[in-house]
């Protein structure tokens, strides 16, 4: 089994878990032993100007006190054959002193730490689409870029060098993976072994919010039904906040419940006018662990996102955990989700179509919870994890991986 360095863009310990740490535990659970690196960084913290401007920045510079706190330790193990390190290094910095001593930081780091616990250098697994600028990935056998954003159409990062390394790196990567038919039609040209694979869920996890003899959680069983849920980043450039004011001022009978942090990479994000409204309940952050409980006590799940450059190129993760918490999903019509149709509501983003969409899914029209629960099933992370290694298998032995078979890029776990 391949020892695997895996460069993440977000900390282990972040609330809203995402692909790099699923995939790290999947890898692990499928025999590898895994080296987590945390997020280098690829902004500079924000300064506090204003007052949401100041949320954000309180955020950035409370991850650094953890980054300089963990920093000065050596990898902690996390579970077996997982380890997580968090180098101390300068975010944001793109040339000059600062990107040399990151450049010398990770590289004595990673070959002190690998040796230290035996890791071989078999696999670099990366979502850093500035990998290259800080690591030379000769010592790997393999790298293996796996993305699942387009990170530079984000608000405040460096969208010139994000793409310019981005296409450096897919060029030079042996396999790149993508999560979306959009990624897949801006990188599958630069890399033949560019393969599609939709984000997933951890069904036996999300699956829990199904035990209906459990508990909901107070402050949610508190809120009047029918509720009306969004689990993620509540984030301007993700998030269509107008829409959902219009939906909750004509609707003051729904309950809208968000969940998760304000201005996560955006701080330009205001909520003012939300939280004006009686019906609209901003409950904060909850750790991944109590996520099953609120999503048991929801009665529709929501993405009401924003088409822009950044949603247009997202499979969002809450699609399938939706599903396997027996959510009807009503979403924004992303070009991502359109194979998946059968499964869920999906709507111009305006609040009357979200409006008829929320209507039918509480009247229990649409696709049935067997239907929901059977599309979860179908789109695991060990699945997905293994349809990644058995592409990397055949590679090893020389193989290509069959191409795609429409314009999507998608391919199918089974193949």
């Amino acid at each position: 089994m391949a020892d695997i360095t895996l460069l993440a863009t977000a900390d282990w310990d972040h609330p809203l878990w995402t692909n790099k740490q699923h995939v790290a535990c999947s890898l692990v659970a499928l025999g590898h032993r895994v080296l987590y690196v945390e997020s280098l960084g690829l902004r500079s913290p924000r300064q506090a100007a204003h007052a949401p401007v100041a949320t954000q920045a309180r955020s950035d510079w409370s991850r650094i006190r953890r980054r300089l706190c963990h920093g000065v330790q050596p990898p902690r193990q996390v579970r077996p054959g997982l380890w997580v390190w968090s180098p101390l290094v300068f975010p944001g910095a793109l040339a000059g002193w600062r990107l040399a001593i990151n450049r010398f930081v990770l590289r004595v780091g990673l070959f002190v730490w690998s040796r230290s616990l035996h890791l071989q250098a078999d696999w670099l697994w990366t979502y850093n689409p500035m990998t290259l600028s800080v690591l030379d990935p000769r010592p790997w056998k393999r790298l293996i870029y796996h993305c699942v954003d387009a990170i530079q159409a984000q608000p405040g990062m460096p969208a010139r060098e994000i793409e310019q390394l981005e296409n450096r790196l897919c060029h030079r990567a042996d396999i790149v993976f993508v999560t979306s038919p959009g990624l897949y039609r801006s990188l599958g040209t630069l890399n033949p072994q560019t393969y599609f694979y939709p984000n997933v869920a951890d069904v036996n996890h999300f699956g829990h919010a199904l035990n209906q003899a459990l508990p909901i959680p107070d402050d949610l069983a508190a809120i009047p039904t029918p509720r009306l849920g969004f689990v993620g980043a509540i984030s301007n450039y993700k998030l269509d906040v107008p829409m959902l004011v219009c939906l909750a001022r004509n609707h003051p009978e729904w309950s809208l419940v968000l969940i998760g942090p304000v201005g996560e990479g955006d701080p330009s994000t205001d909520v003012t006018s939300l939280l004006q409204l009686k019906n609209v309940h901003l409950l904060g952050t909850r750790s991944y662990g109590e996520l099953p409980d609120y999503l048991r006590g929801f009665d529709v799940g929501l993405l009401p996102l924003r088409l822009n450059a950044y949603t247009q190129s997202m499979f969002p993760m809450k699609f399938f955990e939706y599903l396997a918490a027996g959510l009807p999903v009503v979403s924004s019509a992303i070009d991502a989700l359109q194979p998946f149709a059968d499964v869920a509501f999906l709507c111009d983003t305006t609040a009357t179509a979200f409006a008829s969409a929320i209507a039918a899914a509480l009247e229990k029209e649409g696709p049935t919870i067997q239907k929901r629960l059977a599309a979860a099933a179908a789109n695991t992370y060990n699945k997905r994890t293994q349809a990644m290694l058995n592409d990397l298998a055949k590679l090893e032995m020389g193989k290509t991986v069959d191409p795609a078979t429409d314009l999507t890029g998608y391919h199918s776990f089974d193949s």
